[in-house]
């Protein structure tokens, strides 16, 4: 069976996140919608300002897309990694167990097909 999602009305009535920290992580919950599902990810939307913990996701790439607004990814590949500014109708796969976070100065609205499970660091390298 089909399942057709309208993505604003899923996240109208969720909170927006404002000062996402590594430290309140756990607070986030509210601010996401879980969408569905696609082969082994969840599809979550939701919204925040702040900068998120580094997370990766070893089973699976990851596929992020903005919808509103403007974040800077940042992925641990080598050296000192990758970074991504994403705008509305951007978006970017991470590859599987690649270290990533969000840097949201403003705000942002994303769409993601996340594959768990999802590790979380607060690490200043969570490589090492």
């Amino acid at each position: 069976m089909l399942n057709k999602v309208d993505v604003a009305e899923a996240i109208r009535d969720r909170v927006f996140f404002k000062g996402r920290t590594p430290d309140n992580e756990d607070e986030a919950g509210e601010a996401f919608a879980r969408l569905g599902r696609i082969n082994n990810a969840e599809i979550f939307a939701g919204r925040w300002q702040g900068h998120s913990s580094w997370e990766r996701h070893p089973n699976g790439d990851e596929l992020v897309q903005v919808l509103e607004g403007e974040t800077t990814m940042t992925l641990l590949t080598e050296g000192d990694g990758e970074r991504h500014t994403l705008t509305a109708g951007q978006f970017i796969v991470v590859p599987a167990g690649v270290w990533h976070r969000f840097e949201t100065p403003v705000g942002v609205t994303v769409m993601a097909a996340t594959p768990g499970p999802t590790d979380h660091s607060t690490a200043d390298d969570p490589r090492l």
